[in-house]
């Protein structure tokens, strides 16, 4: 059976909740439905929707102010927002916009441009998954901030393992310190490490626009294994990163990348440790790497 798409509609009135959930359900969507900003907040704790369109102007929370807090979950950083408003200024549209909405639509709705409207963005979002997925397959663990450590987009991975360690709400607000020491930052720096069960890498990839930061996040070594390779068999703190990974099956390449050296150096540091353990190969190193470091 084919998955039918999510749509959260988010509105104060009820006739307008009405309508939409006909024309949507007859449009082949699943509808959920939300009388306030608030209960929206709730509804996507629970559910992560594929579209949410929603009032910009409401009793208590307005719509922007929940687009953005929605949009600081990893969960939903993809997720398309689109505003329906009475509001045609082009303030209010720019407002929107900047909240995180990538569409609005006018009240009185057109119903057809809505269904339409949806349909279209309901697609990029698909595509953008697909890309993200993708990504997350071949191992590249991607986030986007903006220059104030807020987050922009997340490959799920990222996306999970961001929400592990800072919950719901992902702000990086190291972000800004980070960038700020020097200016702008050379391509495979590592910016910070955060987490108490799990230690996450971010490697700094670059900037795709002048207010989007690019990341690469990863898991690092556990600093307790680090200190029994580098204490028991007499190695660097160096040496003992890469044993480290070695022992977990990482290739010179993925060393390379994680530890942010060229996979030369880290040969060189192989050719150390194999000196140094008496052993003439990777799987006799990583063999004692996993018995000396559990």
């Amino acid at each position: 059976m084919t998955r039918r798409d999510v749509v959260l509609v988010v509105d104060d009135t009820p006739g307008t909740l009405g309508v939409l959930n006909e024309v949507l359900e007859d449009a082949g969507y699943t509808v959920l439905m939300a009388q306030s900003a608030a209960a929206a907040m709730l509804v996507v704790q629970r559910v992560r929707p594929d579209i949410i369109l929603i009032d910009a102007v409401m009793p208590g929370m307005d719509g922007f102010e929940a687009c953005r807090r929605m949009k600081r979950s990893p969960a939903l950083a993809a997720v398309p927002i689109v505003f329906m408003t009475g509001l045609t200024d082009s303030e209010d549209v720019v407002r929107g916009l900047e909240a995180g909405g990538v569409d609005y639509v006018t009240k009185p709705l057109q119903l057809a441009e809505v269904v339409a409207r949806i349909r279209v963005h309901l697609a990029g979002a698909r595509r953008t998954r697909s890309a993200q997925a993708a990504l997350d397959t071949a191992g590249r663990f991607l986030l986007a901030t903006d220059t104030f450590g807020d987050l922009m987009w997340a490959t799920p991975q990222a996306a999970e393992l961001l929400a592990e360690v800072e919950g719901a709400d992902v702000a990086c607000p190291w972000v800004v310190d980070w960038l700020a020491e020097a200016g702008e930052r050379v391509p495979g720096q590592v910016a910070a490490a955060m987490g108490e069960q799990r230690l996450l890498q971010f490697v700094y990839v670059g900037r795709m626009a002048p207010d989007e930061v690019l990341f690469r996040i990863m898991e690092t070594r556990s600093s307790t294994e680090e200190s029994r390779l580098r204490e028991r068999l007499g190695l660097t703190a160096r040496e003992a990163e890469v044993l480290l990974w070695v022992g977990h099956g990482k290739d010179t390449r993925d060393i390379a990348e994680i530890l942010g050296l060229s996979p030369r150096t880290v040969q060189k540091h192989l050719e150390t440790i194999y000196t140094k353990l008496g052993v003439e190969n990777r799987a006799a190193a990583a063999a004692i790497a996993i018995r000396t470091s559990s």
